[in-house]
């Protein structure tokens, strides 16, 4: 199913030949900082400006200062079926370092990489190499079908850049 129908693209080697658990592990591409004013109302939502603070391939790594809050995107992309969720857990160096891995589920339907907070809870600054493996994801079939994702993060946007109506 993952080769197939490319269910994940860009799943490192390590993860295609020799996974562990019942999922995958997945990696951080980049890393962004956010700041000023957001916004979520009944109709309506904006979320703070982001500015990209480490790429892979361009950068080694970025540091997680205590206290510090960044958003992570996914160097994997994801192809989730109607008929399938898809669940995150961070990998357990984070929190043994201090560190929060913030994750939502990803609904059936959903296209793209993934977004995910991390927040220094710790007292240790981190540093985070590009490409490490960060959260472990795992699937999980719908019986009966599921609703199609349709929301305005499709395709792994990081921030709303304007506001919005929300969907």
């Amino acid at each position: 199913m993952v080769k197939e129908d490319k269910l994940v693209e860009n799943l490192c080697e390590r993860e295609l030949s020799n996974p562990e658990g019942a999922g995958f592990d997945i990696r951080v591409g980049e890393a962004y900082h956010i700041g000023g004013k957001a916004f979520l109302g009944v109709d309506e939502r904006f979320t703070p400006p982001h500015e990209k603070i480490a790429e892979h391939g361009k950068d080694k790594s970025f540091t997680l200062s205590p206290g510090e809050y960044v958003l992570v995107k996914t160097m994997e992309s994801f192809n989730v079926p109607d008929n399938v969720t898809m669940h995150t857990f961070p990998r357990s160096t984070l929190h043994r370092s201090g560190v929060l891995l913030l994750a939502t589920q990803t609904a059936p339907g959903y296209k793209g990489a993934l977004v995910f907070g991390l927040k220094n809870l710790g007292d240790c600054t981190l540093e985070l190499e590009l490409g490490t493996r960060i959260a472990h994801v795992q699937f999980a079939r719908v019986e009966g079908g599921g609703n199609s994702y349709r929301g305005q993060w499709q395709g792994g946007r990081v921030t709303s850049e304007t506001t919005e109506k929300q969907v």
